[in-house]
């Protein structure tokens, strides 16, 4: 869990470290004079030709509890308060249980203007099956990015093969866009990034190390900042091999309860030059507004 003590005693510190490798980084060079950048921007991902909003909505938190409890009209109120302000990237799995949350709260909108990204669980026998099952819940012909969820050994890609060559057929047959993973350990996210088959990596970053990969092989290991930058290694490996980096836990899992926390993770995720984008659990408007402001102030300072 996130705790505000070591969290204090060792941010300085580490975030110093951190800023003398990106600080002339060529994903930072570079940005005077561009045009403003803001959190519904559309941003390529990595290199594979795909572009999703900067901000996407999170319909995962504690397991989608948050944002089932909603209901459906408050599920699809937020949603749509989302698309209305920009933010087209939905962010969901088979374990959040939102599918078909989903496939209802976007309906009537056009389809093509969303980047869904979904993420099946453990190895399936039949994945295809699987995935045909998920474009029935989504309500979809395709869907834009597939992930296998929640990986933590250091050879994940011999256990799930299975799904990976599944997902590749399914890329390969156009009813899904690009493939990857999310990672749970140190270990998993260092196979990830040296990995050709990994188009996109779901990766855990805030800069205060909470729930951040380590090398426990367990998905839910206690973490604080000094896992920061072993992970911040990865991912610019990540970079370097075109992977598309998608930021997640950029509020602790919920645990930055303090404005201040959030906006100092956000700003470290706008202006690390080290993610494509990042995804947020929201449930409510003025959260989205609040994520929304913090971004665009984040990003102004590169422009």
């Amino acid at each position: 869990m996130y705790s505000p003590e070591i969290s204090r005693r060792q941010f300085i510190a580490t975030t110093a470290a951190i800023a003398g490798g990106i600080a002339m980084s060529p994903l930072t060079a570079g940005a005077a004079g561009a045009a403003r950048k803001t959190a519904a921007d559309q941003v390529a991902l990595g290199r594979t030709g795909l572009k999703l909003s900067r901000l996407g909505v999170g319909c995962g938190s504690n397991s989608g509890n948050v944002q089932r409890a909603l209901g459906h009209d408050g599920f699809n109120r937020l949603i749509r308060y989302a698309y209305d302000r920009g933010l087209t990237y939905l962010d969901t799995a088979q374990s959040y249980q939102t599918h078909e949350w989903i496939r209802q709260a976007i309906q009537g909108l056009p389809r093509e203007k969303f980047f869904i990204q979904t993420k099946m669980s453990g190895n399936p026998e039949k994945p295809l099956e699987v995935l045909d099952r998920f474009r029935q819940e989504l309500g979809t012909d395709y869907i834009d990015s597939v992930l296998t969820h929640c990986t933590v050994t250091p050879d994940w890609d011999n256990e799930r093969r299975r799904v990976m060559d599944a997902l590749e057929e399914a890329k390969q047959k156009k009813i899904i866009g690009v493939h990857g993973v999310s990672c749970h350990s140190l270990p998993a996210l260092e196979l990830s990034a040296r990995l050709d088959w990994v188009d996109v990596n779901l990766v855990r970053l805030n800069p205060q190390g909470a729930h951040m990969d380590t090398p426990a092989l367990t998905w839910n290991a206690t973490s604080n900042a000094s896992h920061v930058l072993p992970v911040i290694e990865q991912i610019r490996i990540m970079r370097q091999n075109g992977h598309g980096v998608i930021g997640m836990k950029m509020i602790g899992d919920g645990d930055f309860t303090e404005a201040a926390d959030r906006r100092t993770a956000i700003r470290f995720a706008m202006q690390s030059g080290l993610t494509d984008a990042v995804v947020i659990g929201f449930k409510s408007t003025e959260e989205i507004d609040e994520a929304v402001k913090t971004i665009n102030a984040a990003l102004a300072v590169l422009t």
